[in-house]
């Protein structure tokens, strides 16, 4: 991760750092069946200590500066911007900076749209998910996971030597095979949603784990 955004909330309780975060979850379909990109946290990481994860990290400052366009759908945009603070980054500096974690942590990328794409052509990122880490972690973040699938991906998706250090083992895995390794609580939850989809579930809205106040509250936007 680069520089940081560190914007602090209140909760109306204390005042807690929330740093505004955004995950990506890399889906590929192909004769292995449905797998996505994970990797595992060092075991001197401050935050979720030798779990495995899914690319992802921090807003950093950059990514407000030119944020790209044209990521996201229209609905997801809107979802995005639901129940957020007046400060929070807006849905392309949340879609940069997932990509750019991508980026950094496996050293795959978005390949780029054809010249003549159709107008009606669907976005690369779609909004699936979003959490608040609850009071009394080592750190706390809004993040907002994203999917890609990777027909959407440049070169071979099994070449992480770009990769940066942050996760050790990148591997891809089946969505139930995932289950079995140490996961945080929230990522089984994000596998759930992302298995019901592809079974054809309807679409409720996102889900929203809001631990911003005194209550834990589960929400649809």
């Amino acid at each position: 991760m680069g520089e940081t955004d560190a914007r602090v909330r209140s909760t109306g309780l204390t005042e807690d750092r929330i740093r505004d975060a955004a995950t990506v979850v890399l889906l590929r379909q192909d004769a292995g069946g449905a797998r996505v990109l994970m990797g595992q946290r060092g075991s001197a990481a401050v935050f979720m200590p030798s779990k495995y994860v899914f690319p992802g990290g921090g807003v950093d400052a950059s990514d407000r500066i030119a944020p790209r366009k044209g990521l996201l759908a229209p609905l997801c945009a809107d979802r995005l911007q639901a129940r957020t603070p007046a400060d929070a980054p807006d849905p392309d500096t949340l879609a940069t900076a997932a990509l750019r974690e991508l980026v950094e942590e496996t050293g795959l990328h978005l390949a780029a749209p054809p010249e003549q794409a159709a107008p009606a052509a669907t976005p690369p990122l779609r909004f699936i998910f979003r959490a608040i880490t609850p009071p009394g972690r080592s750190r706390r973040f809004d993040a907002r996971f994203f999917l890609i699938d990777t027909s959407r991906i440049a070169g071979d998706l099994d070449d992480f030597t770009d990769a940066s250090d942050e996760l050790g083992h990148l591997h891809w895995i089946g969505l139930s095979e995932a289950r079995a390794l140490d996961l945080p609580f929230i990522t089984e939850v994000v596998l759930a949603e992302v298995a019901a989809s592809l079974a054809g579930a309807p679409d409720h809205g996102i889900p929203f784990f809001d631990n911003s106040g005194p209550v834990p509250t589960f929400r649809r936007l």
